[in-house]
């Protein structure tokens, strides 16, 4: 009897962590949909890809790549050289493994990646994270057979053949971390309110700065509870500024990272922090309500455009970073605090939105292209 073709994909997509950890939950999705199937993960010479992917247990392959500019300079120059030199070795590549499909996540390395793929006859998909696309799967997503989506309204703003809502995909343990796990794991009672302050792996400093001052207010709330991830270059100014305000530290946690983040989150009534991609699927999921300040000087200023999807669906309230302060953020976390129906109404807002068979759609879609042949 004739044993089935084991199936050979290609996965793309690097730079940050934006990019790569969804290329990996799709990875391990396909891992278990296609047992035995070959998977070799395409990225950078550079980004962060570079130390994640050997880490995930994937084969990495590098290839050259910069990101394209809109002015003319020597940079440009330099980038489109790069990407050329990049797609020419995506060619190469690809020419000689043949793989089933290719599938990019974005960030630079996927644009000669996935654009090879097409060139050669390859089927091709990609994954968008954001409201806002990058410039890489705008330039891709007239090309590929199937462009996945994270939030629906980015389908307006790319000139795809066919679009589908994917979400995207959230570890298993954010789903199934349990509230009263989660306040053991702090060392909090299950009765008070614990506000979750996170803004990325390196901190974020203005609300860093902004934290300690609504602290100070949390003293007319004897049940509220704070956990701070401060990024570790903070660490010990924001411990300084909590001290200064008095911060009873009874009531306090703080720490510089955190790698058990779905404890915080099973923990947590209130989460303040950006609008990357990741994290608002990891909050929608949970359904938990949220303050977001978007990164300022993200791609395209795609982390405000996100963060207005939870916004307009009241799952979310919203301040700009240039307008985050202390005095701006803490009366709006005492309005929630002291309102818990508003709590309830806008993290049951956030559930509507959150898509906890993401990785399974995903693998769904991908399923059907391959069938067709």
């Amino acid at each position: 009897m004739r044993q089935p073709k084991v199936k050979t994909f290609v996965i793309t997509g690097g730079g940050t962590g934006g990019h790569i950890y969804p290329a990996l939950a799709i990875a391990r999705g396909l891992t278990e949909r296609y047992p035995g199937c070959r998977i070799e993960y395409v990225g950078g010479y550079h980004g962060l890809e570079t130390s994640i992917v050997p880490r995930a247990g994937l084969p990495l392959t590098k290839i050259h790549c910069r990101g394209l500019e809109r002015r003319i300079s020597w940079q440009a120059v330099r980038a489109l050289g790069e990407t050329a030199w990049g797609l020419s070795e995506a060619l190469w590549l690809l020419r000689r493994r043949r793989p089933d499909l290719v599938i990019g996540t974005g960030g630079f390395v996927a644009l000669p990646v996935v654009m090879a793929a097409t060139m050669l006859g390859i089927p091709a998909v990609i994954h968008e994270q954001n409201a806002y696309p990058g410039i890489t799967n705008r330039l891709l997503a007239s090309r590929v057979a199937l462009v996945m989506l994270t939030f629906a309204e980015a389908a307006k703003r790319l000139k795809a053949r066919r679009t589908v809502l994917t979400g995207l995909p959230v570890r298993t343990e954010i789903m199934t971390a349990e509230r009263q796990a989660g306040r053991r794991f702090f060392q909090l009672p299950e009765k008070g309110q614990v506000i979750l302050t996170v803004g990325g792996s390196r901190g974020a400093q203005r609300l860093n700065e902004a934290m300690p001052v609504v602290a100070q207010a949390l003293a007319s709330l004897p049940d509220a509870y704070l956990v701070h991830v401060t990024g570790e270059p903070h660490l010990a100014s924001v411990q300084a500024a909590y001290r200064q305000v008095g911060m009873d530290e009874s009531r306090l946690r703080i720490l510089p990272y955190l790698e058990r983040m779905e404890q915080a989150l099973a923990a947590c009534d209130l989460c303040i922090g950006r609008a990357g991609a990741a994290f608002l699927a990891e909050l929608t999921v949970r359904g938990l309500p949220s303050i977001l300040i978007p990164y300022p000087f993200a791609a395209e200023n795609h982390q405000e455009a996100n963060a207005r999807s939870l916004v307009d669906a009241g799952a979310a309230r919203m301040i700009v970073d240039r307008e985050l302060t202390g005095e701006t953020l803490t009366p709006l976390v005492l309005e929630l605090l002291r309102e818990p129906a508003t709590l309830t109404a806008m993290g049951q807002a956030a559930l509507t939105l959150g898509k906890p068979t993401a990785l399974t759609s995903i693998i769904d879609e991908i399923d059907q292209l391959l069938q067709k042949g």
